[in-house]
Formats: structure tokens, sequence, C-alpha cells
């Protein structure tokens, strides 16, 4: 299917100011993320208890927190969901049988004595901290051998161009993330590997058109043979990034980690076709840059 007629755009006369831009960015969210904000992990890695309780009429978070903090616990997140009565509160504490458990039960009696707990979720802070280790190894292994894989298919330096398309894309999430202070939980690290996935399959479609021109040409300007190729796989890469955003937009309408999982994703596509474009290609011509000024 043709989306778009032929295309002659000069994509890579705008590379050094899109990069510059999209580089700009990712600076101040690593600013936000190491010095300033952080970001906001889930009871998943902190560790905690995180009730899902629901009241028979409408109550003020404020005064959930107030009920919380006048029974001894300190530092609760109140949020409220798509239900006027229904509430998601975090505790800082895991919470066993007694202990903080009748605390809570006290303070969510003196709102409503007929108060109802949907769900509850623990977490202790060894088996967070656990988890947000192999978080980190888990995206850090999966660049790994995506360049292993790319520089087996293709070459290496076509496996540089992938992977700083893909760290790219990572640390731009993050650092919206950041900003945003939307929660990281284990959900929200498959959006990052699916958005991985997601951006190396437009790069490789990218590469392997890049590839064949290059067996068909025996000169070429590096300039000109990338943008051609981006030119040639245009109308599937808007297809494909347009049918994906629909899905994950109308999934940003769920509720829960479903809709922090769009987020991320929504983030991810729109990067993963930046990346492709304006990371992927120029890395390649720098690289050419480079082996003649060597040689």
């Amino acid at each position: 299917m043709q989306f778009l007629k032929e295309t002659h755009i000069k994509f890579t006369e705008h590379s050094t100011k899109a990069i510059s831009v999209s580089l700009l960015i990712i600076f101040a969210g690593l600013i936000s993320l190491i010095f300033v904000r952080g970001l906001n992990y889930s009871i998943d890695f902190t560790g905690g208890t995180l009730n899902h309780i629901k009241f028979e009429k409408e109550v003020e978070p404020n005064n959930i927190r107030r009920a919380l903090e006048n029974s001894g616990i300190d530092k609760s997140v109140v949020q409220g969901t798509n239900h006027p009565q229904e509430y998601f509160i975090r505790l800082p504490k895991y919470s066993e049988e007694g202990g903080v458990a009748d605390q809570v039960k006290e303070a969510l009696t003196s709102l409503d004595p007929n108060y109802e707990t949907l769900s509850t979720k623990g977490v202790g802070p060894q088996i967070g901290e656990e988890l947000r280790r192999n978080a980190t190894f888990a995206i850090i292994g999966a660049l790994v051998v995506i360049g292993l894989y790319i520089s087996f298919r293709f070459k290496f330096y076509f496996a540089l161009g992938a992977v700083a398309a893909l760290i790219h894309d990572v640390l731009f999430t993050l650092g919206i993330f950041s900003f945003t202070q939307m929660e990281i939980s284990i959900s929200t690290i498959a959006a990052f590997l699916t958005i991985v996935g997601y951006s190396l399959n437009d790069t490789i479609v990218l590469y392997d058109r890049i590839r064949e021109n290059m067996q068909t040409k025996k000169r070429f300007d590096i300039r000109d043979l990338i943008d051609n190729s981006i030119n040639q796989v245009l109308s599937r890469t808007i297809i494909t990034s347009l049918t994906t955003l629909f899905v994950v937009v109308v999934l940003s309408f769920a509720f829960g980690e479903v809709k922090i999982f769009a987020y991320a994703m929504v983030i991810g596509v729109i990067t993963g076709t930046f990346s492709s474009i304006y990371v992927a290609g120029p890395v390649l011509i720098a690289w050419q840059k480079k082996i003649k000024t060597s040689s």
C-alpha cells in the first residue's frame, strides 16, 4: 500500500537541527532525572503496599491522607480513580496482618465504617530493589544483544547507528517520565522494552533499504543515498506509526497501569520514528566521513 506518492525530501539537511533539539530535551531530562526530580517508582520497585478501596460516598483525598496521619501513617499517596468513590492508597511500608494493616483499617473506618477493600498489593523492600536492578539489566542486555544482532546481519557501523537510536528513545522517554512524574512500574518497563523493539523494527527496515541501494550503486553520495532510502520507506513508516499510535491512544483512555503503558508507547512510537530517520541515518554518514578522512 502506497500512502504517499514518490517523495524527495532532503532529511539529512535538517538532521543537525533535529538532533540538536532532541539532545537538548534529553539533556534537560537527564538533569531532572539525576539531580532534580528523579523517577516516580511504584511499589514494585520501592517496596510498600497499594490498597484499592471503595467508600459508600465520595471522600476528599486530603481527608484520607489526614486520617492516615492521625493513625500514625506518614508519606501516604492517595489517588482518585475513574470511579468517584474508589481510591488508590500507596503506603511506603509493607503492610502485613496487624501493624500497618490495622492502622489503615482504623483510619479508613473513621471516614466510612462500611468502606470496602477491593484489592491489596504488597512488595517487600528487598524484592523491590531486586526488581529495579533486574529491570535495568533487562534494558541494557536488550541493547547489547540488539547491537550484536545488527553487527551480524549488517555491519558494525550499522549497529552503532541502531544502538544510538535505541538509547536516544529510552533516554528521551525516561526524561519525559521524570518531568511528568508518571509512575514507573513493571508494566512501564515492559513498555520500554516494547519501544526498543518497535524502534529497532523501523531502523532495520531503513537499513535494509540502504544496504540494497549500496549494492546496486557502485558510486554514491552517502547523504543522497540515505535520503533516497528514507523516502522509499517513508510511506510504510507512516502507516505503521499511525496504526500503532491509534491503538495506544485508545489504550490511554484505560485505567491504572495500562494508561501509563499507553503513554510510554505514545512517546516511544514518536521518538522511534524520529530516531530511525534522524539518528540511525546520520550515524552512518558520520562513519563514512570518518573512513574518508582516515583513508
